[in-house]
């Protein structure tokens, strides 16, 4: 039974409905509407799996508790049990039903969650698109998890994601870029300089100065600067685990002409009109609260401009869905280019855009106060202090919208609080359990070495057969029977927790599950100990810890997390 468990009892419900109003036992009701809605019980006394069926009440005029009772009679009990409680009817998991999802992961491994709600839909996935003007500051580094491990979710479930990185290198601030790098030339030659505002006084030009005068290059200083101002970001998106298929020169708009040719079809399309000298958008036709400037009087493009070149040429592509990750102060950008999108003839409900909220760094119990001119913090600097997998997860354990206090001390430390290090010691311990599996033992009452408990062709049996009928039928205790039905319950839940992640656009779903996984493993593992002299039970054992390292190790692996086997 490869669909989730969820589903599946849905899918029993919704044809034991059928079933008791074929043979009146609904009341009034004479058509099934419902939806059932599977859902985990909090009090794990009444079952593993719960659907709420009062909602059917009030066309079938009566008691919540008959119609769940008449509805239940229906379903067919192989591998669970059924009872009722008020208008709920519960599911409880036997054997045949556990077995059957161990053998699932062990025969599937890590595409046991796999599933195929995008159905090869093309996406174009936008973000960090920064300007090749400096380091990546900390809200790019969000962006960067975030998009990252979105694109690997989604294509997991289905999608065919393009990730793309918009440069924004035609506007003003390459002048300026330039104009500080010239600047910090002259000042390395020893030359006295003066620093008009508005420019970019940061210590990193000096070094972009330094291999500028080494290179003796025949660049522009704004040609030179954005290309090594590129390269750096991209070397730092390397080691972050962020890959793009392309990134996209906003320039290359301009030079291909595509931002003109789109201001001309607007206007033949009768959406544009003249007003003291400059050229308006009527995108309060659409979406938008009011129009918007496309041309100013001196001739000049707005922003908004060359970006609605950008969307029609990603539409033009054949992307029939484009995701953007903006920051939260982009919100009233989105319904000029809905708008924008409308009125070039396409539906602009291809279009979704992620607002990211705020990273606060907090440090010795503090906030730090970060500013653009002054010296700031740098996702280099913060992967330097705490690493990549430390970044990451924190990074991605809030919604998106939902600022985050990013606790340095915290997610560098080795304790259970801090949940990155919570997560990967756990997959290593299961690692370290399987290893010792295949590892000659110390009698410490004899002091003499034991043979291992099992050969390497043993273990690799437990990976490989997903023949394992009546796996978890000897229990030794009652903790230890529901520490081991709990995870096994767990890990079928991956499926449901990859497939909402991917659905909803929110990777912190995988956070918040492999925390969750982790804590039932822990459980587990303090209840039921897994290497003892009874070889049978220890390998029966062995097998959940093998499906709990498949799982978690691919629900970290999606996230762009590694999956350490010692720490």
């Amino acid at each position: 039974m490869g669909m989730m468990k969820k589903d599946f009892f849905a899918q029993l419900v919704h044809g034991a409905i059928n079933k008791a109003i074929e043979n009146n036992k609904l009341g009034e009701l004479r058509k099934n509407n419902f939806t059932p809605v599977c859902e985990i019980p909090k009090n794990k006394e009444f079952g593993d799996y719960a659907i709420n069926v009062s909602s059917i009440a009030r066309d079938a005029k009566m008691a919540p508790p008959i119609i769940a009772q008449n509805i239940a009679q229906y379903i067919d009990t192989k591998g669970f049990s059924v009872n009722t409680v008020a208008g709920f009817i519960n599911f409880k998991l036997e054997k045949e039903l556990l077995n059957s999802i161990v053998e699932e992961i062990l025969e599937k491994k890590e595409f046991f969650a796999c599933c195929n709600i995008g159905k090869g839909e093309k996406v174009n996935l936008e973000y960090v698109s920064a300007n090749p003007t400096g380091p990546f500051h900390i809200g790019h580094g969000r962006w960067a998890a975030l998009g990252s491990a979105l694109a690997n979710i989604m294509n997991y479930c289905g999608y065919n994601v393009y990730q793309e990185f918009y440069i924004n290198d035609a506007g003003n601030q390459i002048n300026k870029l330039a104009r500080s790098l010239e600047l910090r030339v002259k000042e390395l030659k020893g030359e006295k300089v003066e620093w008009e505002e508005d420019l970019y006084p940061g210590e990193y030009l000096i070094d972009c100065a330094k291999r500028y005068i080494e290179s003796n290059s025949n660049k522009s200083y704004g040609d030179f600067a954005k290309a090594d101002m590129l390269r750096l970001q991209k070397e730092l998106l390397e080691k972050f685990r962020t890959h793009f298929d392309c990134f996209f020169s906003e320039l290359s708009l301009y030079e291909d002409n595509e931002v003109e040719k789109c201001v001309e079809e607007l206007d033949k399309k009768g959406k544009l009109y003249e007003k003291d000298g400059a050229i308006w958008f009527k995108s309060s036709d659409y979406t938008d609260t009011q129009d918007r400037v496309l041309k100013k009087s001196d001739g000049t493009n707005t922003y908004l401009t060359a970006d609605i070149a950008y969307h029609k040429n990603k539409l033009e592509r054949g992307f029939t869905r484009l995701i953007n990750i903006w920051g939260a102060d982009h919100h009233g950008y989105i319904p000029r280019m809905r708008a924008a999108i409308d009125a070039l003839g396409y539906d602009s409900s291809c279009l979704e855009v992620l607002l990211g909220q705020l990273v606060n760094i907090i440090q010795n119990g503090e906030q730090m106060r970060m500013g653009k001119r002054k010296k700031m913090v740098t996702l280099d600097e913060l992967i330097e202090e705490v690493g990549v997998d430390a970044t990451r997860f924190w990074m991605l354990m809030r919604s998106s919208d939902t600022t985050i206090d990013f606790d340095i001390d915290l997610a560098k430390s080795q304790s259970d609080k801090n949940p990155v290090f919570y997560v990967q010691y756990a997959h290593a311990r299961a690692c370290s359990i399987l290893r010792k599996a295949v590892e000659k033992r110390l009698d410490i009452e004899n002091k003499t070495e034991l043979e291992p408990l099992f050969s390497k062709k043993d273990i690799e049996e437990i990976s490989i057969n997903p023949d394992i009928k009546g796996l978890f039928d000897d229990y030794h205790n009652a903790q230890s029977c529901e520490a081991t039905k709990a995870l096994i319950l767990k890990l079928e839940e991956s499926k449901a927790i990859i497939e909402a992640a991917a659905r909803l656009r929110a990777p912190y779903l995988l956070c918040k599950y492999s925390t969750e996984l982790a804590m039932a493993f822990h459980h587990f593992y303090n209840f039921s100990r897994v290497l003892t002299d009874d070889k049978e039970t220890s390998r029966k054992r062995l097998v959940l810890v093998e499906c709990f390292r498949i799982i978690l190790n691919k629900t970290l692996d999606l996230l762009g997390v590694n999956a350490p086997q010692k720490m």
